[in-house]
Order: structure tokens, then C-alpha cells, then sequence
């Protein structure tokens, strides 16, 4: 579900930029060289007056850019910080989490290390989004979607097996596959691997429809089917498969579908 992305003009002049893959752009050495002197930037790129203002007013009197700006550090020979900050903040914010490494790199003035800071920072922006974790034991799929209403957002169908200990406590989340879900990427033995190396005493199936629409397809139903077999064999017990999506949650319990 790869996003469609509008390519700014981070250019000075009337050119576009030159991108690589390393980085490197209209002759900048990506993440090693220091930045010099930008026109309308000063030698600094506007950090400094950045830095003043959060320390004097708190992060949120920044703008967009500022932040932008604060999280690159320095820019590269002839590319400010500042120039590049202000030319992402035309992006939406959401668009920006998004992107995957290489969208990052195609950026003029961005190298492998700012496009790790930037990744590493929209990563850790979702992660105090999530709402905490519920104690005590999941009863139903309310308390699965405490432990994973991050999915609801997610724009890749995630499968994940929610490890349970005899109490229906929730042991650890595991990431069994991120695509498109069908039978040969959601193997049983990917599965219940986690489940058997946890000592789980049960497990919750849980995935996404990045579509919106929490409906279960032919596919779920099968592969949900499939993997109700396998645990029965094992002695690892599916307690439920909960569909997460944007316009609601359906359990396969609740429905009578296991």
C-alpha cells in the first residue's frame, strides 16, 4: 500500500534537486559534511532561535518547520537545516510518519543517519500515542483493542498473536507478518512458535483492515479456521481472532465464527 507522495522542490534556483540513495544532493555529502552558510538562513539554518524559543515558551510555540528544523540537527554544505525543516513542513505530519528510509534518502540534504533520527522519532511520536496498557486479564475484545488500537491507523494489514498465561493476562505481542494476509505468510508454525517459547497458555489472533471496513473476509475466515486446528493439536488454545479497523472492531467469538 505504498503512499503516493508529492516530491517537494527543495531546491534553491530553477532546477530540481539531484537525488542518490546515499543522501546526496546538489553536490552535498549527505549526513558528514557540516552545513555552511545558506542564504536567508544564516550560518546556522534558524536553530539557535529555535532553541530559544523552546527553552522560553515550551515546544509547542514552534512551528512545524522549527521542529523539523531541531530534530535534523545541521544541514549539509550550501543546505541549511532550516531550509530543508521548512520545505518537509509542507508535508503533513501523517504523510511524513509514513515514509519508509528510502523516500527519506530521495530528500535533498538528507543522509542514512537524519533519515534514521527522523524515522526513529515519528516512531517513538506513535508509540506515546497508544493508549497504556490495561492491567488484568483481556475478557473481551475491548481489552484486545486497548493493547492494539495502533493498528486501527496502520495503512499495511499487521497480523499479531497476543500471548495469554493461564489467566488470561496478556504475556507479550508478537508481529507475525506485516502485508497482505493470506494463508502462505500466516503460517501456523509462525504462529504458535512465540506461543510454544512463552509457554502460553492461550492466544489471541489479531489483525487489521487497512481498508476501514472490520468485516472478515473468505481468507480470514480460513486461515482463522486453519490455526484453530493447529492449537487444538498442540494444546494451545485460540481464545479469539479480533479484526481491528478505523469504523470498528468484530470479534470472531462474539460471532460465533471459531
Amino acid at each position: 500500500m505504498g503512499t503516493r507522495d508529492r516530491k517537494p522542490d527543495f531546491c534553491r534556483g530553477g532546477g530540481p534537486p539531484v537525488h542518490a540513495v546515499d543522501g546526496t544532493a546538489n553536490g552535498g555529502d549527505g549526513d558528514e559534511r557540516p552545513e555552511g552558510p545558506a542564504v536567508g538562513d544564516g550560518a546556522d539554518g534558524g536553530r539557535p532561535r529555535a532553541r530559544e524559543r523552546l527553552r522560553a515558551q515550551g515546544p509547542g510555540a514552534l512551528s512545524q518547520g522549527d521542529l523539523l528544523t531541531l530534530i535534523l540537527g545541521s544541514g549539509t554544505r550550501g543546505r541549511s537545516a532550516g531550509t530543508v525543516g521548512r520545505a518537509l513542513a509542507g508535508h503533513r505530519l501523517a504523510e511524513l510518519a509514513e515514509w519508509p528510509a528510502g523516500r527519506w534518502l530521495a530528500v535533498a540534504g538528507i543522509g542514512p543517519a537524519r533519515a534514521a533520527a527522523l524515522m526513529a522519532t515519528f516512531e517513538l511520536g506513535r508509540r506515546a500515542a497508544q493508549p497504556a496498557r490495561a492491567g488484568g486479564p483481556i475478557r473481551g475484545p475491548e481489552d484486545v483493542r486497548a493493547h492494539v488500537g495502533d493498528l486501527a491507523r496502520a495503512r499495511r494489514e499487521h497480523f499479531l498473536v497476543l500471548l495469554l498465561n493461564a489467566r488470561h493476562e496478556m504475556q507479550a505481542r508478537e508481529t507475525v507478518s506485516i502485508g497482505t494476509l493470506n494463508a502462505s505468510i500466516v503460517h501456523p508454525r509462525e504462529v504458535f512458535r512465540p506461543a510454544i517459547l512463552h509457554s502460553a497458555a492461550s492466544v489471541i489472533l489479531v489483525h487489521n483492515h487497512p481498508s476501514g471496513d472490520p468485516e472478515p473476509s473468505e481468507e480470514d475466515l480460513g486461515i482463522t479456521k486453519r490455526l484453530v486446528q493447529v492449537g487444538e493439536l498442540i494444546g494451545i488454545g485460540v481464545l479469539d481472532h479480533v479484526i481491528i479497523a478505523a469504523r470498528g472492531t468484530v470479534s470472531f467469538r462474539a460471532r460465533q465464527l471459531l
